[in-house]
């Protein structure tokens, strides 16, 4: 694939007012929101669930392209039809998360690298064959005393821009996500110190390892106060803040950035990503990729009653997708 084509499904992946839902929860991590809303975590449950959410009626109209996990890109729907290609029919871009998790960095106790570039190459070409165009590898960067190292965003950077770099090589539009975790009581100045010298690290890794910036999409975290700070800042505060952060080290060349919600309720998720098309014009589009802001409602009522609720778990899907495909346009109003 050529970089035109590359570029072409990453703007089609940021296109006005439309984001990416993020169904890429690994087996584990759905068996723990199962466990919490009383469902069995079975294969046959995960995969009626997927479908639960790629058939929203007209969830397209907000929604152009979904992170799906291993298992998931390989499932079907109930008649038959690869999820995949059920995306592509239904207009929006599959997409799937490749990396195999963070791990302890050895040497740098509380930071974590992320893993699973063996290999990679191979996998790539395998979930391209299976419909996939573009692709998902998430960094972890913790706040806390002394942490994080230069060495650890070093090293999560390189990984990331490695990542990038072979997906391209496949046809793979990369989502590049360097999450700075909410988690601890750290001020919005420091979340801004720790988000910018990461951006900056990841941008100059992108650039050495010959990545082409106008065919990759990044997926970043809000500048936020950590969750167990005393003062917690406002939507404004934070929009500004975020935007301050990204102009200062995101190149314009970029077709667009997504925002993961990162521990954030539903409703600021929607009003931080709001507020900030508000205050554009901005150099790139700014989007979404959530995954629990957007199924957290539908989940528990779906619990409730897996056949019954059926068509209202949906209905709740597609209301938080067009919440979100308006913040995406500065045109969202709470309730």
């Amino acid at each position: 694939m050529s970089i035109e084509q590359l570029a072409e499904t990453a703007l089609a992946m940021v296109a006005p007012g439309k984001g990416i839902i993020a169904i890429d929860e690994s087996t584990g991590t759905i068996a723990k929101r199962f466990a919490g809303v009383g469902i069995e975590n079975t294969e046959e449950n995960r995969r009626a669930y997927r479908e639960l959410l790629l058939s929203t009626p007209k969830l397209n109209e907000y929604i152009s392209g979904a992170i799906l996990f291993d298992e998931t890109i390989r499932q079907k729907t109930k008649d038959g039809v690869p999820f995949a290609k059920y995306m592509a029919d239904n207009g929006m871009i599959p997409g799937i998360k490749v990396d195999k998790g963070t791990h302890a960095l050895a040497g740098f106790p509380g930071e974590v690298v992320t893993e699973g570039l063996d290999g990679l190459r191979a996998r790539l070409e395998e979930y391209y064959k299976l419909g996939a165009r573009f692709a998902k590898w998430r960094a972890v960067i913790n706040i806390g005393d002394d942490i994080p190292s230069g060495t650890c965003i070093e090293a999560n950077a390189h990984a990331l821009a490695r990542y990038a770099a072979l997906c391209q090589e496949q046809g793979l539009v990369p989502m590049v996500e360097p999450e700075v975790i909410m988690d601890g009581n750290h001020d919005i100045e420091t979340c801004y110190e720790v988000s910018e010298v990461t951006l900056r690290a990841l941008f100059d890794a992108l650039y050495n390892q010959n990545v082409a910036l106008e065919g990759t999409i990044l997926k970043a975290s809000m500048v936020l106060p950590g969750k167990d700070c005393d003062e917690q800042a406002s939507v404004d505060e934070v929009a500004e803040a975020t935007l301050m952060c990204l102009k200062s080290a995101v190149p314009a060349i970029l077709p667009g950035i997504v925002f993961l919600s990162g521990g954030q309720s539903d409703d600021d998720a929607t009003a931080h990503l709001d507020a900030m098309n508000r205050m554009g014009p901005n150099p790139w589009p700014l989007s979404f990729s959530y995954g629990r802001a957007m199924q957290s409602a539908a989940l528990k009522l779906w619990s409730q009653d897996l056949t019954g609720n059926y068509a209202a778990a949906q209905a709740t899907v597609y209301e938080r997708a067009k919440a979100n495909g308006l913040a995406a346009l500065g045109q969202w109003t709470r309730g």
